[in-house]
């Protein structure tokens, strides 16, 4: 029997049924389903699937623990970026080549391939047009990015994607570094590899001068 989702109304339940109905039959619905729960059973699987007995003292809540993780590390899924962003815009008289940067900002975020984490920092610019945006907003855009299964290259357009959005200022550019724990742990298994990407935007992708300013002040 499925879980409806609280508050869900007769004709939400039907079209949630009608929409897993036209889904392919390998590939179910889980949004009918409690996904803590759903993810529960999967782990138990893979518990048994890989030898192990899912019990024994120590695995006994580890399908718990693993669901719990799973709905920290992807928290992104359930945030937008207007939300984020809400009212902390404001109006700044920025004149010339003033230049906003946050650098240094610590993610981490997991592989959208294997599922397995990677790290790094992320370094974000922009040239004000009308508005700038509260300080903790832009660390908080990067997370909400991060917080999904990604790749870092998808994850740097998408930050820079999201400014440009919510700001329309003159220029964007993003620069985000990660070090890969896929290619450490498994296939190649290289260690230290750092794996650097960039987004530009407005300004940014016809001015050298610019992204010059962005690197020194980045401390890049």
């Amino acid at each position: 029997m499925h879980k409806d989702p609280i508050g869900a109304s007769a004709n939400g339940r039907a079209s949630q049924v009608a929409e897993q109905e036209a889904l392919p039959a390998d590939r179910p619905n889980y949004s009918l389903y409690d996904p803590e729960t759903a993810i529960e059973g999967a782990v138990h699987q893979i518990l048994l699937n890989v030898g192990e007995d899912p019990s024994r003292d120590g695995l006994l809540d580890t399908p718990n623990r693993v669901a719990r993780m799973y709905g920290e590390l992807l928290e992104g899924y359930r945030q937008e970026a207007a939300s984020v962003v809400g009212n902390a815009l404001f109006d700044v008289e920025y004149e010339g080549e003033q230049m906003v940067v946050v650098a240094d900002i610590p993610y981490a975020s997991m592989c959208e391939h294997h599922m397995l984490p990677f790290v790094g920092k992320a370094h974000v610019g922009y040239l004000p047009g009308e508005k700038v945006v509260g300080l903790s907003k832009i660390p908080r855009i990067v997370d909400m990015f991060a917080r999904r299964l990604q790749i870092q290259e998808r994850l740097t357009g998408e930050i820079a994607e999201a400014l440009e959005q919510a700001l329309h200022p003159r220029g964007v550019m993003v620069v985000v570094d990660g070090q890969h724990s896929c290619a450490q742990l498994r296939g190649v298994k290289k260690h230290g590899v750092n794996l650097v990407t960039t987004a530009l935007r407005g300004e940014f992708r016809s001015d050298r001068g610019l992204r010059d300013e962005f690197y020194r002040l980045s401390g890049r």
